[in-house]
């Protein structure tokens, strides 16, 4: 039996800039769609933060949203989902300039790999590629390949690409392209990220 297309023309939306909230906005969007019975389909590109609350929301919500991680995971990820410890901000579950290169290029290309097969099966409404930006800002991936997979998407998926600083190819191919501006932010006070608020 054919699955139910929830959309005839699925875009793609694009939430960028040097702001927090779009990861969120990628949230909200997909909370959103599994209001109306979307099946969802959420992929973070380098990022293992396994004590982030939307893994959290995401187990609540099955079997509407399937979460993927393809990134490094934090040491005190288990103290720090129990409320024993904070967030320090110390990057480990985040790439950076030049740490475990290669390991973290695997991850990408897994993940990109991994995106591919998701499109193929053509089990989701919505796919959410987070933080895309940061493998292709490292040479990770090629933009070439992305803007392709847009162009190859089945047209009753929507496709949302979020992160800072995405190459001008894609923002040129997408439906929507909002950016998100960084004007104040609680850290340039020193306050750390919250539980249950940045993460």
């Amino acid at each position: 039996m054919e699955k139910e297309k929830k959309l005839t023309k699925g875009l793609v939306q694009v939430y960028t800039g040097t702001g927090k909230g779009k990861t969120t906005a990628a949230l909200g969007q997909a909370y959103r769609a599994i209001g109306h019975g979307f099946q969802v389909c959420f992929i973070q590109f380098l990022k293992g933060s396994s004590y982030a609350g939307e893994l959290f929301t995401s187990q609540r919500l099955q079997p509407h949203i399937d979460f993927y991680q393809f990134g490094r995971g934090c040491p005190f990820s288990s103290l720090i989902r129990s409320g024993l410890r904070q967030c320090n901000g110390c990057g480990e579950c985040f790439y950076k300039d030049n740490q475990k290169k290669e390991e973290n290029r695997e991850l990408a290309t897994m993940a990109m790999q991994f995106t591919k097969e998701v499109l193929k099966k053509d089990k989701y409404d919505l796919l959410v590629l987070d933080e895309i930006s940061n493998a292709l800002r490292y040479d990770f991936i090629d933009p070439a390949e992305i803007v392709t997979l847009i162009h190859n998407k089945p047209c009753h998926v929507e496709l949302i690409l979020t992160g800072r600083g995405l190459p001008a190819e894609i923002l040129e191919v997408a439906d929507l392209v909002s950016e998100i501006k960084a004007i104040k932010h609680p850290l340039q006070k020193g306050i750390k990220s919250r539980r249950g608020i940045e993460y």
